[in-house]
Formats: structure tokens, sequence, C-alpha cells
């Protein structure tokens, strides 16, 4: 024998043995008596064996064909159970969702997006990793996410995805700083040269800033990496240097005038916000529900709502309204990533002071 027996096959023999014929045995697993009667030929072909005796007052196992119903009752036990198992499995997938989101999508736009899909599915289970948008895609190679959330200027190598919302970044200082009364729009030179509070490498905000710069001739040298933007606000907020983060991350911090936008001339730091997925799979239907109740939410938690005519994603940090306290999502930082709390890296103030002074006016 040079190939595995039909189960199919095994199981309408047992059901043979049970009922004393072909035909009760057919009805049992729904099928007619010539596909039956077909089924078993070919299971004695594989087995090479003569399975069963045909008499005028019906069909009998021959001795060979009783041995083997006795041999295949645990296989059929364990392939049932197989099968109980995957369905089990699929259940749980379908209903399971494995979200990996860069910090700035975690922590003011995925609150909003999951409540909406809460309250059309709820008895879909999220878990939610946060990351930058370098380690969302490196998820994706471990295979344990089901759907990322990335903002950047391109879409990720090896994976294919929607946008789902536009952002744009903003250049913010504190009060006390003297661009706070800045009457005329700085340029990317200027930008360039002040103490820049920025994101760590990976990270999307970084990457357009960074690009931002880059066509403009400059390149982006920060006085300070923080791998969060909660961490950069604060760092800004208490003098440390200029920060350039997205819109509706500092809403809550520009309207308590906390943090004071300026403005920038001949700078594109628009970025879109991207659903991705491999390029080899198709998007579950838990993710597909999900990305249906992106359309339905709010904007944001920090504006009001914003939709871009003629794309269907939504555009983040248009026109605030009131401004309700911001949403955050706990996690730890990613690997690698540097913060003042971690050790042996740089503090914030530390930096700061270390920092060659640069032109800020």
């Amino acid at each position: 024998m040079t190939s595995w027996p039909d189960l199919d096959g095994l199981a309408l023999l047992t059901f043979v043995a049970e009922t004393g014929s072909i035909s009760r045995a057919a009805e049992r697993v729904g099928v007619t008596q010539p596909a039956a009667s077909l089924r078993l030929k070919r299971l004695e072909d594989t087995l090479g064996l003569t399975l069963l005796e045909r008499t005028t007052s019906g069909t009998r196992l021959t001795p060979e064909g009783a041995a083997v119903v006795g041999w295949a009752a645990p296989a059929l036990d364990g392939a049932r159970e197989l099968l109980d198992g995957v369905r089990v499995l699929a259940t749980r997938r379908r209903h399971h969702l494995r979200v990996a989101a860069s910090l700035t999508v975690a922590e003011y736009l995925l609150p909003t997006w999951l409540s909406a899909l809460h309250a059309s599915d709820p008895d879909i289970a999220v878990s939610l990793h946060m990351a930058n948008s370098y380690e969302v895609e490196e998820s994706f190679s471990r295979r344990a996410i089901d759907l990322g959330f990335v903002e950047g200027v391109r879409a990720p190598p090896g994976l294919q995805g929607r946008t789902v919302a536009h952002d744009e970044l903003v250049v913010v200082v504190a009060p006390a700083h003297p661009w706070a009364h800045r009457r005329r729009p700085i340029d990317a030179a200027l930008l360039a040269r002040a103490d820049l509070v920025a994101r760590e490498p990976g990270s999307g905000t970084r990457e357009v800033l960074e690009r931002a710069l880059a066509r403009h001739g400059h390149t982006l040298t920060p006085a300070v990496e923080l791998a969060s933007t909660t961490a950069i606000k604060a760092a800004v907020a208490d003098g440390i240097g200029v920060g350039v983060v997205g819109r509706a991350a500092v809403a809550r911090e520009v309207a308590e005038g906390r943090l004071v936008t300026v403005a920038v001339i001949d700078l594109d730091l628009g970025r879109a916000i991207r659903a991705v997925w491999p390029r080899a799979t198709s998007l579950s239907p838990t993710g597909r529900r999900l990305l249906a109740s992106i359309r339905t939410a709010p904007a944001s938690r920090e504006d009001g709502p914003g939709v871009d005519p003629g794309r269907g994603a939504r555009r983040v940090g248009a026109s605030p309204r009131g401004v309700p306290r911001a949403p955050t999502v706990s996690a730890s930082l990613g690997r690698g990533a540097r913060s003042p709390a971690q050790p042996g890296t740089t503090s914030a103030s530390d930096a700061a002071r270390a920092a060659p002074a640069r032109r800020s006016s």
C-alpha cells in the first residue's frame, strides 16, 4: 500500500458493520447506495483486501474487513477529535482579533475605533500590542498579530493595506519658548537647527519628519529621543526643546495653553494612517469588521468628526471642538526604545543639557 486509506471510506465500512447493509450505511453518511459501493470498492483497492462479502441476505464483513474495522476505530476517533479541535480554533479566531498599533494610533485613535466595534460586535475580543511602526511590521513575521496600524509616508514592504485616516504633524513648543510668540512661520532650516525632541528610529512619526527635512537638504539630529508621544509632550512642556507630533495628540494641551503650535512654511508634514496585513493572506472576518467600524466611528476622541472627501478615510485633527480627556492605552515600550526611565540611557533633561546650543529663533 502506497497511500493512506480514505477516512470517509473507513467510516462507511464501520457503518456497514453496524447496520449489515450498504444502503443503510449510505443513509447514515448521506450518500446514495451506488456512491457508497464505489467508495467501498476504492477502499478495497487501496488496502489490497476484500473487505465485504455480498450475499442474497445482505452484506457482511470478511475476516479481513472485521480486522480493518477494529483497527480503524481509534483512527476515526482521532480524526473526530482533530476536527472538533479545528472547529474550536476557527470559532475562537472568528471572535478574537490580535492587533498591533503604533503608539500614536493606539493612544489617540484605537480607543474610539474599538468602542465602535464593541457596539456592533460585542462578542469580539481584541488584544492590543503597542509598538512603533517598525515593530508592528516585525510582529507579522512572528505571526503574532492579525492586523496592524502604522503611520508614515510609505506602505510597509511585504504588507498590503488600506488608508483609514489622515493626520498631520505639528510643531509645538512651551508657552515660554521664543517661538510661542513668533509672528512669522518657521522654515525647514530653522526647524532642523532647533533642539528637537523626537521619537526613536523606527517610529512612523520620525520617518515623516526625516523625509520632510531631507527634501529641503537637512538631516534630523535630535537633542533628545523619546519612545512615546506622551513623553515628548511632557518634555516640551518642561521647556527641554521643540516637539513635532500628531495634531490630534496635542489638541488637549494646546486648548489648555500648556503647549503652543508653531506655523511652518514649505514643509509637508502630512501622513497616512494605514491598516496593514500580509500580502499572502486575506484579512480575517474580525479584521474586516474592525475596518468597517472605523468608517462609522468619530474621527478621534480629541476632535470633532472629519472625513477626507473622495477617499473615505478619516482626517484626524481637523477643527477641534470640545476637547474631552484623551484616552490612553497602557503598554510597555518597545524593546530598544530610548526613554528617561530605561537604565543605561540618557534622560531627557541630561540630554538637553549635553546637547550643543542651537539657534532657536
